[in-house]
């Protein structure tokens, strides 16, 4: 009787362990989501304000995509001390394979951010949105091949649904082409922005693969210093070019141009690389708690999102292509996540079976 008592207790421990990791997962999950989803709908947002009102420096908007990784820290100088009385709790905990790693993810992301910005500097916030379509079929179709990432049903309409559903967003942008804004520019706007799609959905499973590689265990801890070097690698790439273009001493020029000031100027170039942060965070995270597919389910589902705001802040039209792409966006996410809701149901009766047994 005490026997079976000691199994049914130890049983339901292990269960209750089992939720809050579970519970701990999910907030990490919505947590860096919503970082993401501030970062991606605010920081096109900010750079498109830049270039309509007389900014013209591309290596500088790509510079702020990353630069705010200082930011960082202050996170990790709290983990830091709190955890510094521990004696068995490393100060570093990123290992050399993961550090060489990083630095070569962000040489990529600082290209992937010149190409990007560089679309943006040509196209409406509606236009760019194509990032968004495409980086999922690319991130899909890396994910498999990179990291084995296995399809379901609900995943493959998912990535269907929403891929064309951001599609459609692509045969309107004739009727939101700025004005003045000549053919060879928008068309070299519109391939570099696909460009950054096919990157962008290539680095996301290869930061997933990097961290499998290492094999180490995921924690926020290690999670803040690998974002931060990955990002501070992507902002030494960019200051580079910059140096050279002498973009740092035109700063003070381009302010006094500006046509809504300086003060606006220097206001939106801060909170650009605030929201952008936001932005690297939010998806480097959710790689980490979850899975590169995951990331780019969840940049697809903005898509749309960036729409809505576009067209009360930049004043963009709201055509029905672009609401029938937000309803099939959501409807491809909805799917996804009961897929993902339907598998996790089925995971504590896996990995307590061994447990049971070896009591």
């Amino acid at each position: 009787m005490d026997m079976e008592a000691a199994i049914q207790g130890g049983k339901h421990n292990m269960l209750n362990k089992f939720k809050i990791c579970i519970s701990m997962k999910t907030l990490m999950v919505l947590f860096n989501c919503i970082l993401l989803a501030i970062g991606q709908v605010g920081g096109p947002l900010l750079v498109r304000i830049y270039f309509l009102h007389g900014g013209k420096r591309k290596w500088l908007t790509a510079w702020l995509l990353t630069a705010g990784f200082p930011l960082l820290i202050l996170p990790i100088s709290i983990s830091y001390f709190k955890n510094r009385s521990k004696a068995s709790s490393p100060k570093f905990l990123v290992p050399p394979r993961l550090v060489a790693a990083s630095a070569f993810l962000g040489f990529l992301l600082g290209i992937d951010s010149y190409l990007y910005t560089f679309g943006m500097s040509y196209l409406p916030v509606s236009v760019s949105s194509l990032l968004g379509s495409s980086q999922l079929a690319f991130t899909a179709i890396f994910a498999y091949f990179v990291v084995k990432h296995k399809f379901t049903h609900y995943s493959i309409n998912a990535v269907v649904l929403m891929t064309f559903g951001s599609a459609i967003l692509g045969l309107h942008m004739n009727g939101d082409r700025p004005s003045g804004e000549s053919n060879a520019n928008y068309t070299l706007g519109f391939f570099m922005t696909l460009g950054a799609a096919a990157l962008h959905g290539f680095i996301m499973p290869a930061f997933e693969y990097a961290q499998k590689k290492a094999e180490v265990t995921v924690t926020f801890d290690l999670f803040l210093q690998v974002q931060f070097l990955v990002s501070m690698f992507a902002t030494l790439f960019c200051t580079i070019p910059m140096i050279i273009n002498k973009d740092f001493q035109a700063i003070p020029q381009e302010a006094a141009e500006f046509e809504l000031g300086p003060m606006k100027y220097y206001t939106i170039l801060v909170m650009a690389g605030i929201a952008l942060q936001c932005m690297m965070i939010g998806s480097t995270g959710v790689i980490f708690s979850s899975s590169s597919l995951f990331g780019g389910i969840v940049t697809s589902l903005l898509v749309p999102v960036q729409q809505i705001f576009a067209v009360f802040c930049l004043a963009e039209s709201f055509s029905g292509e672009k609401g029938m792409a937000l309803a099939m966006c959501l409807w491809g996410f909805a799917s996804y996540f009961y897929g993902e809701y339907k598998v996790n149901q089925k995971q504590p009766d896996v990995k307590h079976e061994p447990e049971h047994e070896e009591v």
